[in-house]
């Protein structure tokens, strides 16, 4: 599980995933278990609510980001760690059939100064429907490892790249 070192990310590259389908069952199953509200466990009482049926928790549709970027291209050395998130919204519901893939923007590179084995990154990952319409919009930075130097030892530069918006 190698994958891309920190001095291989640069401002504006993209990566995209797969797509996954939205399953009825899963909805309800994950909303009972970690958000149990009625637009996420039965149609029936969804139709009463601001969505008007039933939808994915935000926090499922996070989860299947999540999934959908272990598997997509972005792979940064380490694996996929998060330091936090500048920006998290979920500008519409998920419902049952939807397919939802992820397209990723490098925002940032922070090379300065950190652990010299590990620098960050900021990226946008916006999680699309099959209407290409974002259903969730996260700015994250994820904590990558450097490229060893030949000797063993981690490079440090003090480059910093940013495009936030």
């Amino acid at each position: 599980m190698i994958g891309r070192f920190l001095e291989d990310f640069a401002v504006g590259q993209t990566f995209r995933s797969g797509r996954v389908r939205i399953d009825k069952e899963r909805i309800k199953t994950f909303g009972a278990e970690f958000d149990p509200q009625p637009f996420h466990l039965d149609e029936e009482a969804a139709r009463d609510t601001i969505f008007g049926g039933l939808v994915a928790s935000g926090w499922y549709t996070a989860a299947i980001t999540m999934r959908l970027l272990v598997e997509s291209d972005l792979k940064p050395a380490g694996g996929i760690v998060g330091a936090g998130a500048d920006e998290f919204r979920w500008p519409r519901p998920v419902r049952p059939g939807d397919e939802l893939r992820t397209e990723s923007e490098v925002l940032a590179c922070d090379r300065r100064g950190h652990v010299q084995i590990k620098g960050l990154i900021k990226v946008r990952t916006t999680t699309l429907n099959q209407h290409d319409e974002a259903v969730q919009i996260i700015i994250a930075n994820l904590v990558v490892r450097r490229r060893p130097t030949q000797r063993g030892e981690e490079t440090n530069t003090t480059e910093l790249v940013d495009r936030t918006q």
